[in-house]
């Protein structure tokens, strides 16, 4: 399917890729007609998802049944009286209807808001006004439905409320009693590829979360995280630990996957567990799967002897930088090497291990040809390799497929984000002599201490390789002398806990010291139970300083 939308769609380097890499995008793109109801057409029986809950219900869902139910769906929201351009959020966890939703959405040209479960009726009123809100599917839980309802009087764009149950309260539709009804959806407009498709609000480690604004292009941009990253076809069945509420889901869990053919592994559970986690992948031969490095650290302390996972042939990650030790025990563990990736909310993969390219743990890979990238320093001036400067898109020349358009309804921080030719990524990285990107931390996160410029990820990596630490966070406190120094807040692993104290930590001060330049290892470490972290799972470091600056 993918193949009509790359002039070439084959490659035998990377070079081969960088060089001959180029979309071709329909002017009235829209990925739930020209891709998925093309599968119904052409491949009605194919697996289109596998979908499984903890509380082993199971349901395998093909192309045509996709096609069918999502036509459905777009007439009942028809009827509810959504339409081309209206805003509707989906609080759906990892809820069968969510896929369902989407597609529905994309075929009415509704633009489509994927949120969290653990919004709180305060998030759910700022989303709603910021956003004009018009609608909101959800899941019938407790908790999610006194939120909105707390919310609803606050929102004054907001008219129509469907729960996908089990519980429908007053005020709320009726998905499976109403949605059956429905005549299907029949074409009656085409979309421009320009329009607005999705909206994202980011995690937000800092300040209010901004508004991404996605075309209907950018499915075919994540054709590339799907096909070549992840290293998908046909036949494949493909699991992405992700939230439907984290953009990572439409990294790992819609679209990219789809235009491959590949079978969606989707399992709705309540509460991580890796074993669990294991069992599905053993279970369910799953042949790729995609995960933040923190569902990695915690599989990696599991017996792998208990299951059989020859069936893997993949595995990729992304969310966070991703450990040197992580990268090295699950080859051990697996024979797989873990390829990474790195993008954002605004971006689909902008750097990324591809099948031509060998690992190097730790790093985050080479460009994706889609885009063109560079590192620059505060005045915009480009960086030498080994040094330290911000990621930027470059994007005079030509606008990236995959890259947002901009911050919905607020033009200053579109401004600050897209200045000097390029859009400005607030991380921090530096290159090797081989063009592979090391990942630094965030603009804000980067210690100056005695003169020295520290990232917070090349300490936690040196702390990772000390079998005590299962997590951790680096973070800078003021200092009167150094101006700042570096703290580490540490999670140990189960037999550790009972030995923390001062006698550990000076311990792991020492091995930060082996393990990288003495003058970075934490001058002050804590120990903890958990670390303060986004819906995405990342880690929220501007928490930690606030917190230690009470």
């Amino acid at each position: 399917m993918y193949r009509q939308f790359l002039k070439q769609h084959a490659f035998t380097s990377l070079e081969d890729y960088n060089e001959n890499l180029e979309f071709i995008v329909p002017d009235d793109f829209n990925f739930a007609y020209d891709v998925m109801d093309k599968w119904a057409e052409e491949w009605p029986e194919g697996k289109a998802m596998i979908w499984v809950n903890d509380e082993g219900e199971e349901r395998t869902v093909t192309f045509a049944e996709i096609k069918e139910e999502s036509d459905k769906a777009a007439g009942y929201f028809a009827d509810l009286g959504i339409s081309k351009g209206d805003m509707v959020m989906l609080i759906l966890k990892r809820r069968y209807e969510w896929w369902i939703s989407m597609l529905a959405l994309c075929k009415l040209g509704a633009i489509a808001i994927p949120a969290t479960h653990m919004l709180t009726e305060h998030d759910i009123i700022y989303r709603n006004n910021s956003a004009d809100v018009k609608a909101i599917i959800c899941v019938g839980e407790e908790y999610v439905l006194e939120q909105i309802q707390k919310a609803k009087p606050y929102s004054p764009s907001l008219e129509t409320l469907v729960s996908v149950g089990p519980i429908v309260p007053k005020g709320f539709h009726d998905w499976h009693n109403e949605m059956p009804q429905a005549e299907p959806w029949e074409r009656a407009e085409h979309n421009s590829k320009d329009d607005l498709l999705l909206i994202y609000f980011t995690s937000g480690t800092s300040g209010e979360p901004k508004m991404v604004a996605h075309t209907h292009t950018l499915p075919i941009g994540h054709l590339t995280t799907g096909v070549f990253w992840h290293n998908l076809h046909r036949g494949s069945i493909h699991l992405t630990v992700a939230d439907t509420g984290w953009a990572k889901a439409v990294w790992g869990k819609i679209f990219g996957q789809w235009l491959a053919g590949a079978t969606l592994f989707v399992y709705d559970h309540k509460k991580f567990a890796a074993k669990d986690m294991l069992k599905m992948i053993e279970k369910y031969r799953i042949t790729s799967f995609c995960a933040p490095p923190t569902v990695y650290r915690f599989m990696i302390q599991e017996d792998f002897s208990q299951y059989d996972l020859s069936s893997l042939e993949h595995a990729t990650t992304a969310g966070e930088a991703l450990n040197a030790s992580i990268f090295k025990r699950f080859k051990e563990l697996t024979g797989v090497e873990l390829k990474e990736g790195f993008g954002q909310s605004e971006t689909t993969m902008i750097l990324g291990t591809m099948p031509w390219i060998e690992p190097r743990p730790g790093s985050m890979g080479k460009p994706n040809a889609q885009y063109n990238i560079g590192l620059v320093r505060p005045d915009g001036t480009p960086c030498e390799n080994h040094e330290k400067g911000e990621l930027v898109v470059y994007t005079e020349k030509s606008h990236p497929i995959g890259l947002f358009i901009g911050y919905y309804h607020d033009e200053e921080l579109t401004r600050e984000a897209w200045r000097g030719g390029c859009y400005h990524t607030g991380d921090v990285a530096w290159r090797d002599d081989d063009g592979y990107y090391w990942f630094e931390g965030r603009i804000d996160d980067v210690i100056k201490s005695s003169g020295y410029r520290i990232g917070p990820f090349e300490v936690e990596s040196a702390l990772m390789t000390h079998p005590a630490v299962v997590e951790c966070a680096i973070t800078g406190v003021p200092d009167p002398i150094r101006g700042m120094v570096v703290k580490a807040t540490v999670i140990l692993a189960e037999g550790w806990k009972k030995k923390a104290g001062e006698e550990l930590k000076k311990e792991l001060q020492q091995h930060v010291k082996r393990e990288t330049a003495p003058y970075k290892y934490p001058r002050i470490v804590e120990f903890v139970d958990e670390l303060p972290k986004t819906i995405s799972g990342k880690i929220r470091r501007v928490e930690i300083r606030q917190n230690d600056a009470k």
